[in-house]
């Protein structure tokens, strides 16, 4: 007879941890207790070494859905007398500090068939959950992940509720957010002005009624307020489009099923695994080429965002659209607010900035306490692992395990689309999508997440690293966090954290290359950097600048980022051509513009240069007419990825010039080609093509250069580029060609939202180093 002690931590509470524990405790025949800890769950077992062993591996190996274990320590202990039975035992006090919270999780199967059975008590009802399902993140309060420290706390359990509630062997044991339609929270709709129309089942039905008709509805959801409407009226789309002031950038689309997908886009089975998970992110894949949606879904692109529901309530409103028959259900849920603000979250709130877009609003009364927009990702086929573009419901507060233990860093993240990351012991805890800091409202979001992580996670930061430039809002809110907690603020430049992400995200030790391909990042020579090959050590920290795309001129600053030509005009000024060898694609809306801009090049006014990667996709995509203006970020890229015609063979020179120190790649020579293809009108879609193979045969130069020179074989990949797909899959098969081994992003997106992560692990670093 021996007896042992088993302590858990991770995602072990609130996730059905401890029934799952007094199963094995019953099905291996041991005795002992099981309850919740300050440090997460402790489990003391006892029976024979043969049933105690048996306990361990079960323990180990056969988790719920929902738990994540982080670490598993045992001891033996002296055996005790008159122990018969296996009991769940209450709570230790003390706050949560080893227990993390899990991300809210897409409805399980079992509580779907609860739904669905018309003798069920939760027939239809739109908050059903148990511990393998339901809202978790969103609605904590406070730790320890209990029902009075959830926005759950004001709904009292009914009877048969609460025998769930306290039953081990139920499904629902400690469901936090347990409830019926007699104690649980309830739906209602409401006009534009905020009155009530109808309650309950009946206010689902009007509301699919609704969308069927053509109206623009605001659904408050599991993070936030989606804006909702038939995605097979074009008609809908265009409304809500105009409402919404979003003119071109790509809808996501909800389906009810699977079928539905494949009606729309053609599925590999990746796709289908995450459409199908318990994150259930919007997942973007080719259109199929007979899809019935409108073009105006996702005009400049080939792929569609797709996703299945992932709440109760998102299956009854579309069992509802289904009744009566007719076409295809298919919904577009995008977020509730408007451009550049953060996701309403509260009834009024939604009310008073969504009433200008929304025709309807479908409310609840189950509060939202974290706002948590929906994630998004697209597969790689080459890796066969994602490309995160968006991370935040599903996801968060999931971290990044890092090696070994280690201070509290706050990494505060960049300016445009902005994630905070907070590092406890050995993990690294990058917040939700909050978004471009652009304006208050974003800022309040900031500060919001900022606080709530502080205090689920119960840690105070050491350090304070912010990006190199000094007027973004997340640097001036890092020197106020730094002041306020007295702790020092220091600056990393924006590559070397997107390349310290990526080392991070894969666990790597020493010394790699990296290519830190964007849009926009403050330089340590106080130029616009984004095209660059970095050398970069993670444990030294020692930095180098190896090389860097040719400079292109922004004439006109900020206003080049929104209208491309204008980076095309710089890029043709370099270049020599000082009038139009050809009718400019530009001129005709235009003309005037252009001659005002040659003055501004000629006498270098407001002209500041870049090597950034993503103006030079900008210059290319003016340079053939695909986009002389944007109306979002990153279009004039989307439109030259998706203008290329994948037949042609042919790539553009893009030389590398090793006299300069940095190093140069002559993008101004693959600039050149492109325009002088366009001059002999070749048709855009071959010079899209070959633009895209000259600047991957060039980087592929380059890394396998400087590999060489400093003895080097891996290389990691980020950056914003690293969205496109054509780069994401050519450029590594091309690195991998001539022998580097690749690292990319598969836990955070390569995009800015990694930044805050790579900010936080160098400082973390410091710390170790400085100690």
């Amino acid at each position: 007879m021996i007896r042992r002690r088993y302590a858990v931590s991770g995602q072990v509470q609130g996730v059905g941890f401890r029934p799952f524990v007094y199963r094995i405790a019953s099905e291996n025949g041991v005795t002992g207790t099981v309850l919740n800890g300050s440090q997460g769950v402790l489990a003391e077992v006892q029976g024979s070494r043969a049933q105690v062993d048996g306990f361990g591996r079960d323990l180990a190996e056969k988790v719920p859905p929902l738990a994540r274990i982080v670490s598993l320590a045992s001891e033996d202990l002296t055996p005790v007398t008159g122990e018969d039975s296996f009991e769940i035992i209450a709570s230790e006090g003390g706050e949560g500090h080893d227990v993390l919270i899990s991300p809210d999780t897409a409805t399980c199967p079992d509580c779907l068939a609860d739904m669905r059975d018309p003798e069920n008590p939760r027939y239809r009802y739109p908050f059903t959950n148990c511990t393998n399902c339901g809202p978790r993140y969103t609605i904590t309060r406070s730790i320890p992940y209990d029902r009075p420290f959830t926005s759950m706390s004001c709904f009292p359990l009914c009877e048969r509720c609460d025998s769930e509630y306290t039953d081990p062997l139920d499904r629902r044991f400690h469901a936090q957010p347990n409830a019926c339609p007699d104690c649980g929270p309830q739906v209602w709709l409401a006009d534009g002005e905020g009155g009530e129309i109808a309650r309950g089942d009946e206010a689902m039905r009007l509301l699919a009624e609704k969308l069927k008709d053509g109206k623009v509805a605001a659904v408050k959801g599991l993070g936030g307020y989606h804006l909702a409407c038939d995605a097979t009226n074009a008609e809908a789309v265009d409304r809500l489009r105009e409402r919404k002031n979003r003119p071109d950038k790509p809808l996501a689309v909800m389906v009810p099923d699977m079928d539905c997908v494949r009606r729309l886009a053609e599925v590999m089975p990746e796709d289908e695994a995450w459409l199908t998970g318990i994150a259930r992110p919007i997942v973007l894949m080719a259109k199929h080429p007979e899809h019935p949606l409108p073009e105006t879904v996702a005009p400049d692109t080939n792929f569609i965002g797709l996703m299945l529901p992932y709440t109760p309530l998102h299956h009854v409103l579309f069992e509802h659209l289904s009744e009566g028959g007719g076409g295809l259900s298919a919904l577009i849920m995008t977020s509730g607010n408007m451009s550049s603000e953060p996701i309403s979250l509260g009834n009024r709130e939604a009310l008073s900035r969504l009433s200008g877009i929304a025709d309807v609003f479908l409310f609840h009364d189950r509060d939202i306490l974290i706002r948590c927009d929906d994630s998004v990702l697209r597969m790689n086929p080459y890796s066969g692992k994602p490309i995160i573009l968006r991370r935040a419901r599903g996801f968060t507060p999931s971290p990044v395990t890092l090696d070994g233990d280690g201070p509290c860093v706050l990494g505060t993240g960049p300016e445009l689309k902005c994630a905070l990351t907070l590092t406890k012991g050995g993990m690294a805890f990058p917040s939700q999508h909050i978004g471009n800091m652009e304006n208050l409202e974003t800022y309040g979001f900031y500060r919001e997440i900022l606080a709530h992580m502080q205090d689920i996670l119960q840690v105070c930061p050491e350090l304070v690293v912010r990006d190199l430039h000094p007027d973004y809002m997340t640097s001036t809110l890092a020197d106020e966090v730094g002041a306020q907690l007295h702790v020092p603020v220091l600056a990393l430049q924006h590559h070397y954290a997107h390349i310290h992400a990526v080392m991070a995200e894969n666990a790597l030790q020493g010394s790699v290359l990296g290519l830190a391909l964007d849009g926009t990042g403050y330089g340590e020579d106080g130029t616009i950097w984004g095209g660059e090959c970095l050398f970069v050590n993670g444990e030294t920290l020692e930095h180098e600048r190896l090389a860097r795309f040719a400079h292109l001129r922004l004439p006109g600053g900020e206003a080049a980022v929104r209208e491309p030509w204008r980076i095309a005009r710089g890029a043709l000024w370099e270049l020599g051509y000082r009038e139009p060898e050809f009718w400019w694609p530009w001129l005709t809306e235009h003309e005037a513009a252009d001659k005002f801009l040659s003055q501004v090049l000629e006498k270098d006014i407001n002209s500041p240069r870049t090597s950034s990667c993503g103006r030079l996709f900008d210059a290319a995509s003016a340079m053939v007419g695909l986009c002389s203006s944007i109306s979002y970020e990153g279009q004039a890229a989307i439109l030259l990825e998706k203008a290329q015609d994948m037949e042609e063979r042919s790539a553009y020179p893009c030389p590398l010039l090793t006299d300069d120190q940095p190093a140069v790649l002559d993008t101004l020579t693959l600039l050149d080609a492109v325009r002088e293809d366009a001059a002999n009108g070749v048709a855009p879609g071959v010079i899209a093509r070959r633009f895209h193979l000259g600047l991957i045969n060039g980087l592929a130069e380059l890394a396998a250069t400087v590999a060489e020179n400093l003895g080097l074989n891996r290389i990691a990949l980020s950056g914003g580029v690293m969205q496109n797909l054509t780069i994401a899959v050519e450029l590594p098969m091309a690195l991998e060609m001539i022998g580097l081994e690749v690292f990319m992003h598969t836990q955070v997106p390569p995009n800015d939202g990694c930044i805050s992560l790579g900010q936080a692990v160098w400082g973390r670093r410091k710390l170790l180093l400085d100690e």
